[in-house]
């Protein structure tokens, strides 16, 4: 066990504490470069939704395993999609980056997302070191009219219909527009509430992409998922989204995603929990 004798005789390193969630015995352990340790202290004072605890398994001598993870198919145990929400909205609200992967028949593509509301420089960097560096502002259809943007193309002929935008930059207060500030500029700047035509310039560093209305219930791509997760925790419905790659630069699919998420103790989603738990909150609303 980390601490022990044992584990210090052999060298072995002490991940960070793992943090419940909500009560939930869900934990994820939180990165030290996206939250402060006041931040980090907070998460455990959120409102309490109980489930029940999840424990790993104990190894032949009796230990619990140090750094214990579920198989890629418990994981997404459809039976575990309330737990898997609740963290990762508490993620949200924090500024923690959610692991979010597609259907397998889909674009079979993992996504980091971030808030945008609650996205911070060292969030940032991280999507620009750890993805494809195409760094995409998912927005409403009433907010990408309000900021005047225009589609890429007059006809989109891309095979899942992903509606970019012309791409955008902060009118005042960037440079070159490519950094980790300069993004972050340029986001507030788009989802700011009096934000208009005159807010942002194009082309630019930042790629908008438009959700359709009704969420991953008209449309199960990660712009959607997107929208949704920040709404559903509290924010406004904007985030940031960048695909995550692999060193090799070939796409992260589940296995990988699931490998990324222990090693950055991140939440790990899909956009059919998302799916599911939106269809939930639909059927709890009609039955009341």
């Amino acid at each position: 066990m980390c601490g022990t004798t044992r584990s210090r005789a052999a060298g072995a390193a002490c991940p960070a504490p793992a943090v419940p969630l909500r009560g939930l015995g869900v934990r994820f352990r939180l990165p030290w470069n996206v939250l402060s340790p006041i931040q980090a202290r907070s998460v455990s004072m959120l409102s309490t939704q109980q489930s029940p605890v999840v424990h790993p398994p104990a190894s032949p001598s009796g230990d619990v395993p140090v750094d214990f993870v579920d198989s890629a198919e418990a994981r997404f145990d459809p039976a575990g999609m309330p737990a898997r929400m609740v963290a990762a909205l508490d993620a949200v609200r924090l500024g923690v980056p959610v692991v979010v992967l597609d259907d397998a028949d889909r674009e079979n593509e993992a996504d980091l997302i971030i808030a945008a509301d609650r996205l911070t420089h060292a969030g940032m960097a991280m999507l620009i070191r750890e993805c494809s560096g195409i760094v995409c502002l998912c927005l409403t259809e009433g907010k990408a009219a309000s900021l005047g943007l225009r589609p890429m193309v007059e006809h989109n002929r891309s095979q899942f219909g992903t509606a970019f935008t012309v791409s955008i930059e902060a009118r005042t207060g960037v440079s070159t527009g490519v950094s980790a500030a300069d993004h972050i500029t340029t986001i507030r700047a788009a989802i700011a509430p009096d934000a208009d035509t005159q807010s942002v310039v194009s082309p630019g560093h930042v790629f908008p992409l438009v959700a359709k209305a009704g969420g991953v219930l008209a449309r199960r791509g990660h712009t959607e998922g997107s929208v949704d997760l920040a709404s559903l925790a509290g924010l406004s419905p904007a985030a940031v989204l960048c695909e995550l790659m692999l060193p090799d630069g070939t796409m992260a699919r589940r296995d990988d995603a699931v490998r990324f998420a222990d090693q950055h103790s991140l939440p790990l989603l899909t956009i059919e929990d998302i799916v599911r738990y939106r269809e939930q909150m639909t059927r709890a609303v009609s039955l009341a």
